[in-house]
């Protein structure tokens, strides 16, 4: 328990480290001319997607939730697709798409003969395009934990706020955003934390935020201690959020009655109502999913882009899908460990690894990959020095050559997503059968072997999924820690656009589209059969 806890803390501590480490000239060089541009860039970002993504979750979540419609069946399962489309992609289809030499403004230009001087058109490269970007692909967070809420809140209560006179806005202000406020809190903070760990979309919409000032700064500009204060300012940031995330839902609990699980039922609108509903639905998606993948789609048949599937695209497609399993397969196993330790003890030390093990989603890639460079190459170069002790020989670096820090990045990123899915998977296991196990003398580890493994199988598949798809969009540790010559697919798509020729990238971009079109698919489904067995139960 307590190693998994140190895996975690040990790139924040060797992060502080590294700051702490810097020439006294550094802070003030940042303070001047780095961090005023990249913290006013950065608060302006995360301000705009917490006010257009949480705007468009919440909207689109009461509409589906609270109303009938036309199409709002089919617009439940829609409105979560924009998740597989990672934020750097979503950017780059937009510059090619909405850009001055993009595809919109070109076939203006076409039809009205106008030149560039003659008309205005918003400008994508720019925060405003950013935060639209961003938040038409991360508001699923806000509208899944939004909806989530949503269907369960009390009939009762919905009708004797009617019956006081309440109208379709205020139920709406008063009485659904109110009970819904800690669900809201974590999706909001989920899209933040996302927006903040975004280095690809930034960087290409030239907004400069803390994550492009960390990567510049190291690689361009060759200071890895600059880099590392300003991360340590990220972190801040980090911390904020999660305060504000636990702020947000403080003492606030609420839950149905025991005796009588009422939920509320939609309300038909009819009309021109039930159309704008349905456009106010609709918009997100198209600009979340349909644009990014329709773009995809035509760019690789137009450009005959599966001839690309040599064998170095394959080579790329293998070192993706090996590194994004092995990542899994460890965040698996160490979440498995976590989780019933936690469950079978009940110690302040499992809770607490725990809560540690969860801090790694709220680090950013780019803060992760400077903090785990030290260490990791203070082991290969002690490793190094044992062996040609021993042999006489040299091996090189074993976890920096081999992509070992990617595969711990990955690990300690994405291992809150396979402890969350675990936990909600333990719930659903009585209590009952473990104790009926104990009673039939099973040990511990025959206890996890044979009862609770066999029955969270489908908890283990939602999670490996979860976190596959996850490794494989990674861009920022993924840029920062690769050996040389080493390729992913977000590598080679974020490669394609540095050089200006994204097009180029369609294929592997469609692709990473594609395998996250998976757990998206998994996620509604799951959360279309809790609400019919909930549905099924109120009757």
């Amino acid at each position: 328990m307590a190693a998994t806890g140190l895996l975690v803390l040990m790139p924040l501590v060797a992060l502080i480290g590294i700051a702490a480490e810097g020439d006294a000239e550094i802070w003030p060089h940042l303070i001047a001319n780095v961090l005023p541009s990249s913290l006013r860039d950065t608060l302006a970002l995360l301000t705009g997607v917490a006010l257009v993504a949480g705007s468009m979750g919440i909207t689109t979540a009461w509409l589906v939730t609270a109303h009938r419609f036309p199409g709002r069946d089919m617009l439940v399962w829609l409105l979560p697709l924009p998740l597989a489309v990672p934020t750097y992609i979503t950017a780059y289809i937009y510059v090619e798409v909405f850009d001055a030499a993009g595809l919109v403004q070109m076939a203006l230009r076409d039809a009205t003969g106008w030149s560039r001087a003659d008309y205005w058109f918003p400008e994508i490269r720019s925060l405003s395009g950013c935060i639209l970007v961003m938040s038409a692909v991360l508001y699923p967070y806000v509208y899944i934990a939004a909806r989530t809420m949503f269907l369960t809140q009390s009939a009762s209560m919905m009708e004797v706020a009617r019956t006081l006179g309440a109208g379709r806005f205020k139920l709406f202000r008063v009485i659904a955003i109110p009970l819904a406020r800690p669900a809201l809190a974590v999706g909001l903070s989920l899209a933040l934390l996302e927006a903040l760990n975004d280095i690809g979309a930034s960087e290409y919409l030239g907004v400069r935020t803390l994550t492009v000032s960390v990567f510049t700064t190291w690689l361009n500009r060759g200071s890895l201690a600059g880099a590392a204060q300003i991360a340590c300012v990220m972190l801040a940031f980090v911390i904020a959020l999660i305060l504000i995330e636990r702020y947000g839902r403080r003492d606030r609990r609420y839950a149905l009655s025991t005796k009588r699980p009422r939920v509320a039922q939609p309300v038909p609108l009819s009309g021109g109502r039930g159309w704008l509903a349905a456009v106010l639905c609709v918009m997100p998606v198209i600009l979340g999913f349909f644009l990014p993948a329709t773009f995809l789609l035509r760019e690789t048949l137009r450009g005959g882009l599966v001839r690309q599937l040599d064998t170095t695209f394959l080579a790329h497609l293998t070192t993706t899908i090996g590194l994004s399993t092995v990542a899994t397969l460890a965040a698996l196993a160490l979440a498995i460990l976590l989780v019933s330790a936690s469950r079978l003890t009940k110690i302040a030390l499992t809770r607490s690894a725990l809560f540690v093990a969860g801090l790694g989603y709220a680090v950013p890639g780019t803060v992760l990959a400077i903090g785990l460079m030290t260490p990791l190459i203070a082991f290969d170069n002690m490793v190094g020095t044992i062996w040609r002790n021993l042999t006489g020989q040299r091996i090189g670096l074993l976890l920096m050559g081999a992509a070992g820090g990617i595969i711990l990045a990955y690990v300690i990123r994405f291992l809150p997503i396979a402890t969350g899915a675990l936990s909600a998977g333990f719930e659903r296991v009585s209590p009952g059968l473990e104790d009926a196990a104990r009673t039939l003398g099973a040990n511990r580890r025959e206890l996890i072997r044979r009862v609770q493994l066999p029955l969270l199988r489908p908890a283990l598949a939602s999670a490996a999924l979860l976190v596959f798809v996850d490794c494989i969009k990674e861009l920022p540790a993924t840029l920062l820690l690769r050996p040389l010559n080493t390729e992913t697919l977000a590598t080679l798509v974020y490669g394609h656009a540095a050089r200006g020729a994204f097009e180029d990238g369609s294929l592997a971009a469609l692709v990473i589209v594609l395998v996250g079109l998976l757990p998206v698919i998994q996620l509604t489904r799951s959360a279309e059969s809790r609400r019919k067995a909930a549905g099924t139960a109120s009757t």
